[in-house]
């Protein structure tokens, strides 16, 4: 069951002006269900995007950037689940490349106005014949109100579809920003199995998008992780349409920049958060604060360092208050100067450390009682300085070992 998170409701969904979406069965892994998702944008629309930083990237990745670089005005996406298409080596290419050409012949397109996105199991081939096959049913389903259903089809192991929607006010025009994600393992993003696709109907200059992709990415995806994995597939685009009736943002720092930006990055933490609240075998979770650093990136350390340490995502499972689980992953977070005299920790109102010691008061009835909650802050201060980070985990089950262990099955 995910930690406080109930599928999307259709009608919370706004539809962006300018994209539409069609879902299909294709049979990909399995017979009689959605596991094919089109995507189509107005002519004129931007795109842009940030990928796994995995080196062993799997082929629609390398196309998808490829097509993006070449700078022909993307039209269309692609989406399968139940295959990866990863570690397939050259074939892996011309399969990917197969299925840009089929769905770019039904609409009258170049191949490279095509980026194509798979997700499921590696080493294996794409049966890309089938996908092909599948997409007349997938362009006869487009609608601009199938987000709900175009989440759903995008799905591995996730128990719950994914997907948020805001709208804005910006020069004095309605923005409808709108996104849908799919990830429940594997997950430790480090671009950007997880996919992320949010639309604006904003006008947006292209070199602002991408700085703006980049920024919600930081923000949100990169800060998520269940299990320490980067999977071979990350990617995370955000569509701008330019449909909407204000005059075109060139720049993040404006007015107008700073309120898409606002809107952006709440999509994507709603659907980054909602990845770790369905994380495999999750029953909890767990949001990381790391204050009083020199800088930010000593910050994320440390956070990562705890939300990584399989000792305390299995002491959160187990509501064992072996809090010092926690100062030891401080410890080797890998700050050669830090002073262990100076950190803090709290448990959401429990005060658990201070000094690099225990609190005088801290009983671990109390610890205990915060451990045994759905969903927990660990707040630690460092006493170095005032930067800050946050990271969201979950904690670590049998069910996870399970659900990894039978996934090919």
């Amino acid at each position: 069951m995910p930690v406080n998170l109930a599928a999307p409701r259709p009608q919370d969904l706004h539809p962006v002006p300018g994209v539409k979406l069609g879902i299909a069965m294709a049979g990909v892994r399995k017979a009689n269900r959605k596991d094919l998702a089109v995507i189509t944008l107005d002519e004129g629309a931007a795109v842009a995007g940030v990928f796994t930083r995995n080196r062993f990237c799997a082929a629609p990745v390398q196309l998808a950037r490829k097509h993006l670089a070449a700078g022909v005005g993307i039209r269309a996406l692609v989406i399968n689940t139940g295959n990866a298409n990863a570690g397939t080596g050259e074939d892996g290419l011309v399969r990917a490349y197969s299925t840009c050409v089929a769905l770019a012949r039904h609409l009258d397109l170049a191949p490279e106005q095509v980026l194509p996105f798979s997700t499921g199991v590696i080493m294996e081939p794409l049966p890309n014949d089938r996908i092909e096959q599948a997409l007349p049913a997938a362009l006869a389903a487009l609608r601009e109100d199938a987000w709900a259903e175009a989440a759903e089809a995008i799905m591995t192991t996730d128990t719950v579809p994914k997907a948020a929607s805001r709208q804005v006010q910006i020069g004095g025009a309605p923005v409808t920003v709108t996104g849908i994600s799919k990830g429940a393992g594997m997950i430790r993003p480090n671009m950007a199995t997880m996919l992320g696709f949010v639309a604006t109907d904003a006008k947006v200059e292209p070199g602002v998008l991408q700085a703006l992709v980049r920024e919600a990415a930081d923000l949100s995806f990169n800060r998520i992780t269940i299990d320490g994995d980067t999977s071979t597939n990350d990617s995370f685009m955000l569509i701008a349409t330019g449909r909407a009736a204000h005059a075109a943002i060139t720049s993040l720092d404006s007015p107008e920049g700073r309120a898409l930006r606002e809107a952006v990055v709440a999509v994507a933490q709603q659907l980054a958060q909602a990845i770790v609240r369905d994380g495999e075998g999750a029953t909890k979770f767990i949001t990381v604060q790391v204050e009083g650093g020199a800088n930010e990136e000593e910050c994320r350390r440390v956070a990562y360092a705890i939300a990584h340490s399989p000792l305390v995502k299995t002491a959160f499972y187990a509501s064992d208050p072996n809090l010092g689980r926690i100062l030891a992953a401080v410890g080797y977070a890998g700050i050669d100067d830090l002073d262990q005299g100076l950190i803090d920790l709290h448990l959401d109102d429990v005060h658990v450390a201070t000094q690099g010691g225990r609190h005088p008061s801290y009983r671990e009835e109390d610890g205990q009682r915060v451990m045994k909650q759905r969903e927990i802050t660990v707040r630690v201060g460092l006493g170095r300085g005032a930067a800050s980070a946050t990271v969201w985990t979950c904690d670590l089950s049998h069910d996870y070992v399970s659900i990894n262990a039978d996934y090919r099955s």
